[in-house]
């Protein structure tokens, strides 16, 4: 495995690959989600140095995680060559939680808990790698949120902690709390959301040498079938570059992003084995400065200051 493929994700952090694998529609895949399906996209992970897997307990109507456990069931040797990424708080009206009469978030103890039991049960694991604050509560209690993850930590159940869509003064909150570093903020990246280069997101990642992880680096798509003005020039710059490079426009696109300082972090949501493969190569590709604003100012559609 290329060297370039690992980060140490924060000082005293864990490593994980440069890459990550997002789960959250591993149920929509049209090929099924069958153990045997779900093995197949983690062994096309494995074999281009992805080892990170990005799950939520919510993802697939709660029932994401289940799916993915059940592979690692059938193939338990798989735990040790990766990283598991969960995160909680986030209630949603489903069937699954009868008990949710409106969408909502709990970081009480006893829910936070609760919740990295079940994710532990669901995955077939002893322990998380990192577990991350899904979305900020208002009614979020650093206090009651450090009691849960200090024991958490202290039972080997969980080993890192994180956060996302968090603003940096609320990372800054809940770690003043915490005697467990921050190791990542994952928040919404692409060319058509930019704020967390602007908001000060990045800026106090590279501050705490934390790497943060972009959910969503395609737009949902968006980047390579959206019909707006601000989507052909991106989608037009993005193909002028692809030639340039000899690389596909999704290439170009993630080597946008892990050019940045901070070293983001794309999550990869395809359910392609062969687009997981392809999406890997954009490691290879060292973006000129010039042409990364090239990007910049196709989303924006206009000249740097």
């Amino acid at each position: 495995m290329s060297e370039t493929m690992r980060v140490t994700m924060a000082p005293g952090g864990p490593e994980v690959s440069r890459l990550a694998y997002g789960v959250w529609r591993l149920l929509d895949d049209p090929d099924g989600a069958d153990p045997a399906r779900v093995l197949a996209k983690i062994e096309a992970c494995l074999e281009c140095g992805i080892t990170s897997f990005d799950h939520a307990d919510i993802y697939g109507g709660y029932g994401c995680e289940e799916a993915f456990g059940a592979a690692l069931k059938q193939h338990p040797s798989l735990r040790q060559k990766i990283e598991i990424i969960t995160k909680c708080g986030i209630m949603l009206v489903d069937p699954a939680r009868p008990q949710n009469r409106i969408k909502h978030y709990d970081y009480s103890k006893q829910h936070i808990i609760a919740s990295v039991e079940r994710s532990l049960a669901n995955l077939h694991t002893d322990f998380i790698d990192i577990v991350l604050l899904h979305r900020p509560s208002p009614l979020l209690d650093p206090d009651e949120v450090a009691g849960a993850f200090h024991q958490l930590r202290d039972q080997g159940k969980v080993r890192h902690v994180g956060v996302s869509n968090f603003t940096p003064v609320q990372l800054d909150t809940l770690a003043s709390r915490l005697d467990i570093a921050i190791v990542t903020n994952q928040v919404e990246i692409h060319p058509f959301q930019l704020d967390a280069f602007l908001d000060g997101t990045l800026d106090q990642c590279l501050q705490r040498r934390i790497a943060p992880m972009a959910w969503s680096p395609t737009a949902g798509g968006r980047v390579f079938a959206g019909d707006g003005p601000a989507d052909l020039r991106v989608r037009g710059a993005l193909d002028e570059l692809a030639r340039k490079y000899d690389a596909s426009p999704d290439q170009i696109l993630y080597a946008w992003l892990l050019k940045h300082p901070s070293g983001i972090i794309p999550v990869l949501g395809s359910n392609r084995p062969e687009r997981i493969t392809s999406a890997a190569r954009a490691l290879d590709i060292d973006l000129d400065i010039q042409d990364w604003f090239a990007v910049w100012v196709a989303a924006t559609g206009s000249e740097m200051p």
